[in-house]
């Protein structure tokens, strides 16, 4: 059972790389197209915020590429420093997109309350469950063991896959927010809109890979648990 933990895990890294890979590309490729509105990126975040009524969030630059995120605790829309500046269909997808978290939070979407009461637990969860689970598998090892730790370990790991799935609902309405907007908003044109549409796309795919990986770790888990209490 070990060695489907291995394959899934490799499979799923593979998975994982080929979207990112995917992702970058498309980002590259639609970072050359101009949009018609020849808004950049900080002034698109700042019109989606003052258009949905939004007037404490801040809009800052920050390093590295794809590192574009809305903060709740200090509300603020960051955005990497190529997306701030950018002029492209790339940089108003992402600058909206982060936006479209900030319209979340402001109208306490319900799917982003229940993540954001999550994460105190996902904190714990992510940074126990893995040595947990190897624990309970190594005592499990020595003759049968007690199966109580593998348990502990798995329900931990659960939290995690649980943020993962509803992370999933999350990033899809930010992005249908996002797009909506930047067509009634006339930030891009429909031909634009659908190259934002596709960027997005491939951005969600990260989490829903993500989502798969920890529920196909899970379930592998779980087996290994029902396999070894049998014996």
């Amino acid at each position: 059972m070990t060695i489907g933990i291995i394959a899934v895990s490799v499979l799923f890294m593979l998975l994982g790389m080929a979207v990112q890979f995917r992702l970058k590309s498309k980002f590259s490729e639609y970072s050359k197209v101009p949009t018609s509105s020849g808004l950049s990126g900080q002034e698109v975040a700042q019109k989606m915020l003052r258009d949905n009524g939004i007037y404490d969030v801040q809009v800052t630059s920050v390093e590295g590429a794809l590192t574009d995120h809305y903060n709740p605790l200090n509300k603020t829309v960051n955005l990497s420093a190529d997306v701030y500046a950018g002029r492209s269909v790339a940089s108003a997808a992402i600058a909206a997109h982060e936006c479209g978290h900030a319209v979340q939070h402001a109208t306490a979407y319900s799917m982003l309350m229940v993540r954001s009461k999550l994460v105190p637990a996902v904190q714990i969860s992510s940074t126990l469950s893995q040595w947990v689970i190897i624990a309970g598998l190594g005592f499990m090892g020595f003759g049968g063991g007690n199966p109580t730790i593998l348990l502990i370990g798995i329900v931990l790991f659960a939290v995690t896959t649980l943020f993962t799935l509803i992370t999933l609902p999350v990033e899809f309405d930010a992005s249908a927010r996002a797009l909506t907007w930047l067509n009634t908003a006339k930030i891009t044109t429909a031909p634009e809109k659908e190259k934002a549409k596709d960027a997005l796309k491939w951005a969600a795919l990260t989490y829903v890979v993500a989502a798969l990986a920890s529920i196909a770790m899970l379930v592998q888990y779980i087996l290994i648990y029902q396999n070894r209490s049998r014996d």
